[in-house]
């Protein structure tokens, strides 16, 4: 059983940030969770003046799913389908940790008591920080409908943030799995129907390109972020050895070496620390924010297919006019079709205008104010390496 309340200093470990610039009348945080075997329980606190709630304090327990239902409730709300839908947050997933925590107990006989202790302290805050960034995602993810004009009046948002009692938000069974499966299948199918439809807003068309490229930027930025944060997290496990291997001579040697040998150990000890730090570093302030913007283009991409798919609509419906005035029947309908599909697709344009605009900006302070954060983050471990090393230099040429 793990837990997380608002005294772990939460925002020194914050890794996403999306630039909410949130509205005093409806603030919501998450300042305590719970963790039990696969399931996680958040607290969610809100504060807010807006009317439609009855307290201007409360909170209420929630798990992962009710998330998800809150995510697909609001997709599938079609007055929002010219908006971008914050994605939802990715499923609470410590198998990692707990799987490296069982092979230690395996190993434990293994080891010295001193090892042991240190392996497993290494690993409950391995665990610890994995737990404390999905904290995080889910509680950006309600911060991100709070912070939006629309979503943040949504009726099925309010109850989730203010009904007490459990949601009782049931998993998908096999038949819904299968009616998700078929709604992806058909708009694949609809995507490659839509993709010969000639786009009519310059604008559209240029964000279409640069989406579809940065998306695969994106990608590859996170596949080898992901690639150097495990090459700091190797260096610092071969530091980890030799300082092991180190200590091993040490207590088997009474001579005057020792005390050399015990000062390689704390060198290498203190190197590894940095190398974890810098590890964790680049996981929170870049790694972690790569995979946040892959999510985060994917529901900008979907703003584009939902309006693409308008766009066939409208079109269809011309066409459909076309013949219905050449038959002489169904003219009134036919009119009235096009009249709802041209509606339909100006809103989604416009609304889409406006929301692709603001994403632009809140995605480039975002990058801005992590990396920046990052870059004095690693000048900083990189200064204590070198003070570590040149103490280390200077021992040695002393004795």
């Amino acid at each position: 059983m793990t837990s997380i309340s608002e005294d772990s200093d939460k925002e020194k470990a914050r890794s996403v940030s999306v630039d909410l610039n949130n509205d005093a009348s409806l603030l919501i945080d998450i300042p305590d969770a719970l963790c039990e075997r696969d399931k996680v329980k958040f607290t969610v606190h809100t504060k807010t003046t807006l009317s439609p709630f009855q307290k201007p304090d409360f909170s209420v327990p929630r798990q992962h799913e009710d998330f998800i239902w809150l995510h697909d409730a609001i997709v599938e709300t079609e007055e929002y389908a010219g908006l971008i839908i914050p994605p939802a947050p990715p499923k609470p997933d410590f198998e990692g940790p707990r799987e490296k925590m069982h092979k230690l107990g395996e190993g434990e006989s293994s080891m010295t008591k001193e090892e042991y202790a240190k392996m497993k302290q290494e690993l409950e805050a391995e665990y610890l920080a994995v737990f404390k960034k999905t904290v995080q995602v889910h509680e950006v993810f309600l911060q991100r409908l709070s912070s939006h004009p629309s979503f943040s009046k949504d009726r099925n948002f309010h109850i989730f943030l203010e009904y007490d009692q459990d949601l009782s938000v049931r998993r998908k069974n096999a038949k819904e799995m299968f009616g998700g499966f078929f709604k992806n299948m058909v708009k694949t199918a609809d995507e490659v129907l839509i993709s010969g439809v000639k786009e009519v807003d310059e604008f559209f068309e240029q964000e279409k390109i640069f989406l579809l490229d940065y998306s695969n930027k994106i990608k590859d930025s996170t596949a080898k972020a992901e690639k150097m944060t495990r090459s700091h997290k190797n260096v610092a496990d071969d530091y980890n050895h030799i300082s092991g291997a180190l200590n091993s001579v040490a207590a088997d040697n009474n001579s005057a070496f020792k005390k050399h040998l015990e000062k390689c150990v704390e060198v290498f000890e203190k190197l590894r620390k940095v190398e974890d730090r810098v590890a964790s570093d680049q996981e929170l302030k870049l790694t972690e924010l790569l995979r946040y913007y892959t999510r985060d283009i994917q529901a900008a991409k979907d703003l584009l297919y939902r309006r693409a798919r308008a766009l066939a609509d409208y079109e269809n419906s011309n066409k459909a006019l076309d013949k219905a005035r050449l038959k002489g029947k169904d003219v009134p309908q036919a009119e009235e079709n096009q009249k709802q599909c041209l509606q339909k697709f100006d809103r989604l344009s416009e609304s889409g205008k406006k929301e692709l605009t603001s994403f632009k900006a809140r995605r480039v302070v975002a990058f801005r104010k992590n990396l920046i954060e990052m870059t004095e983050l690693e000048i900083k471990h990189a200064k204590n390496s070198m003070s570590t090393l040149q103490g280390s230099i200077e021992l040695l040429k002393s004795n």
